[in-house]
């Protein structure tokens, strides 16, 4: 590198020449070639060392968003629910949400909208999912070495009601607007009859759970209710005095049992998750203690045409629909 000579001017005064010197000096340190050993203290990456990346910590992981559908009550919920999102949890090695909302509806639009990764839904949920956009089967739960369940009408041990025509003029329980079993199928059993639950019963209401009907007919508030069987033995063996306090008047045919889905947003990766580690609980000791505080055998795989006899029901009546009332 070529440097220009610098002399000061004789005629300028020396605190002038002084800073110009100064600066020269930073200009030809700059250009200076580093010596070895400063090269030497220069570390280099080899992008041949494949090493694994540090483990993220749990505030950076995405939570699993999981919506419950409100068959049983909020606390029923929390409580049945509660081992399952644990062993979630802790096999998926990331934090778990659980979210309820008040109906069927509800729960649906969290579904559309990517509010949730997976939801745990009624059969009339899941067929009008599949139509309105594209709601997936993920897994099903097996009971009793079935994958089906049936809806059963109810009243009060004391009532003198032995088939649903002696409910005429009565107040009846409805679960949840679009509910398979706790509304449409009692409502395909009056058109049966030629009538509808305005021309038939005196008042009808909704319990928007189905535990909430059962012990609405126990308490004697509504004369029936038309419920998840499911859930009523579900019921009777945590609260072995309902046996004394309700009674089957119908039990229907057997239907696709209420499922296990997603929705579009989710990605295939973690949709093959989820079914693999659903379909594998029953292995692990763990996931047998979750499957038993929800009364499941196990998780099994399911078609849509399971559901093709409710849905045929679900269309007679038109219920799905309705929005809520």
């Amino acid at each position: 590198m070529n440097v220009m000579p610098f002399t000061c001017n004789r005629n300028l005064p020396l605190i002038t020449c002084l800073p110009l010197c100064l600066i020269l000096c930073f200009i030809l340190t700059g250009c200076a070639v580093a010596s070895p050993s400063v090269i030497n203290e220069v570390k280099f990456v080899d992008l041949s060392d494949l090493q694994p990346l540090p483990e993220t910590s749990n505030q950076d992981v995405k939570p699993l968003r999981v919506a419950i559908s409100a068959v049983i009550s909020p606390q029923g919920s929390a409580d049945s629910y509660g081992p399952l999102l644990t062993y979630l949890e802790e096999t998926l090695g990331r934090p778990v949400i659980a979210i309820q909302r008040r109906t069927y509806s509800e729960v649906n639009d969290l579904v559309r909208e990517g509010g949730v990764d997976i939801a745990f839904v009624c059969t009339s949920q899941y067929l009008v999912g599949s139509r309105e956009f594209d709601m997936q089967l993920l897994a099903a739960p097996q009971v009793n070495g079935e994958a089906v369940y049936r809806a059963q009408i109810i009243v009060p041990i004391n009532s003198s009601a032995q088939s649903l025509d002696d409910l005429r003029a009565k107040v009846f329980a409805f679960t949840d607007p679009i509910s398979f079993t706790g509304r449409i199928y009692p409502t395909y059993l009056l058109q049966e009859m030629a009538e509808t639950p305005e021309s038939f019963f005196a008042r009808t209401f909704f319990t928007y759970s189905h535990d909430d009907a059962i012990y609405a007919v126990a308490n004697g508030v509504t004369d029936g209710a038309s419920i998840d069987a499911l859930v009523l033995d579900f019921a009777l063996s945590r609260d072995p005095d309902l046996q004394n306090r309700v009674r089957v008047i119908h039990t229907s045919e057997p239907f696709g049992i209420p499922p296990v889905v997603i929705g579009p947003h989710v990605r295939p990766q973690l949709q093959a998750e989820l079914q693999d580690t659903l379909l594998n609980l029953h292995l692990t000791s763990e996931g047998q203690n979750a499957l038993a505080a929800l009364d499941y055998d196990k998780f099994v795989r399911i078609s849509p045409e399971a559901y093709r006899s409710a849905e045929l029901i679900e269309t007679t009546t038109g219920l799905s629909a309705l929005g809520e009332e």
